[in-house]
């Protein structure tokens, strides 16, 4: 990533609400392929997509990358984004390409229940994410409301199983959960006891398992099957602004990232997100992606304004 001013202008400048750590990783990548400059401008998924609805088509951004898919939607459905090149989607399954086809998945991430193995076992977790808000779960799950990462399991909710059980369950979790800063302090309060359960990404657990365990060593994964709303596959999304003075690069960019080597690229790096092309994994250490029993979603249908109304009402925003 070259430094770049207004007398050597980048070749290329996306917008990343994806994990700045990995993006950084991956994008010298992409400029040793390719030979061109690309400029980062890091940001929140949703605070990154309504800035872009904001400038329209004045935004300097060439490529727009969300860490959950609904900041995406917003941009679509704004009619900012550009047709994604038939090079850049080939690779990826059609349940991870929205119905518009007008961004692409890049990565997933699977939700789970993490558990503390001292107070629970894997018999004594519930069968759907929707008995966390039941009362005997009262002062026993941590979970956490602010950050886009819940939102977007909400959003799953929303989808699956309508309006008005995604009102009611958003009410069991105020009255019975336990709300947590982040998605890390309910890694530790799991572990530490301090909840007996808790709702995340499985990649939080199994990144800490790859380092010292210091967070997770008294406690254990529970992924939710049957296409349960708690199966919910997040996915990232990569997407071509249709204003972009630069969009030969920005298609070859999505491309590289949905490409093998990006993809397996990717899929190497400490993040343990899983690649969506099939031709990339993730190692033994992590669920295979194909034993995940996921909803069957329409990602371009996850509708991120009205999770955040709905938390809103519920008192957890």
């Amino acid at each position: 990533m070259a430094s770049c001013s207004l007398l050597n202008p980048p070749d290329l400048v996306v917008y990343n609400a994806q994990h700045e750590e990995l993006i950084t990783e991956i994008v010298p990548l992409f400029e040793e392929k390719t030979g061109l400059d690309v400029e980062l401008r890091n940001g929140k998924d949703l605070e990154m997509a309504n800035q872009i609805v904001a400038e329209g088509e004045e935004s300097p951004a060439d490529v727009f990358l969300t860490e959950n898919s609904p900041a995406m939607s917003i941009v679509d459905n704004a009619g900012l984004f550009a047709p994604v090149s038939e090079e850049a989607l080939a690779p990826i399954p059609e349940q991870y390409v929205p119905s518009s086809k007008n961004w692409t998945g890049i990565l997933a991430r699977s939700t789970v229940a993490m558990y503390n193995t001292d107070a629970l076992t894997a018999e004594d977790m519930p069968e759907s994410i929707l008995d966390f808000a039941d009362p005997e779960w009262k002062g026993r799950v941590g979970f956490s409301p602010t950050g886009a990462d819940f939102q977007a399991i909400v959003s799953a909710v929303l989808a699956t199983e309508g309006e008005e059980a995604t009102a009611e369950w958003l009410a069991g979790l105020k009255e019975n959960g336990v709300v947590l800063q982040n998605n890390l302090v309910v890694l530790q309060s799991v572990n530490a006891g301090d909840v007996d359960a808790g709702i995340a990404y499985h990649y939080y657990w199994y990144r800490d398992q790859a380092e010292a365990g210091e967070n997770s060593s008294s406690s254990a994964l529970h992924f939710f099957g049957d296409q349960d709303p708690g199966a919910f596959l997040s996915v990232s999304g990569a997407g071509v602004l249709a204003s972009s003075e630069h969009a030969e690069n920005a298609q070859q960019f999505v491309e590289f990232l949905t490409s093998t080597d990006g993809q397996q690229a990717m899929a190497d790096s400490y993040a343990l997100e899983y690649p969506l092309n099939p031709e990339a994994s993730l190692g033994d250490e992590v669920k295979p992606f194909d034993e995940l029993e996921p909803p069957v979603i329409d990602i371009a249908t996850l509708n991120g304004p009205q999770v955040t109304e709905l938390m809103t009402e519920a008192g957890l925003l």
